[in-house]
């Protein structure tokens, strides 16, 4: 992805905002009930989701260890969970701040 910590941190933030809007866009439709289809595409994202967060987070840092920057592999991977963990708590505190002011 990028040796940008932050950068990596919005990729992961705009794929679970893309992937959520999704599902939440999506019909409403009881096609799936009594059907092996639910847990099949329930699975299918799970893994989607653990391989792009997996390239998200941990690719720059392996490439940079293999190149024997292990410091600097550390350092982007902390910061990079450092940043996600930052954007997240501000995402909650403003939907606290949102929710209870309505």
């Amino acid at each position: 992805m990028s040796n940008n910590p932050f950068v990596n941190a919005l990729a992961a933030t705009a794929y679970i905002t893309a992937l959520v809007s999704v599902v939440f866009s999506a019909p409403k439709t009881t096609v799936f009930d009594n059907s092996t289809m639910a847990p099949i595409l329930f699975l299918s994202v799970f893994v989607l989701s653990a391989a792009v967060m997996g390239y998200l987070f941990v690719y720059q840092p392996l490439r940079l260890f293999f190149e024997n920057k292990q410091k600097e592999a550390v350092r982007l991977f902390l910061f990079t969970v450092a940043s996600f963990a930052g954007i997240t708590a501000a995402l909650a505190a403003l939907w606290f701040l949102v929710v209870t002011l309505l």
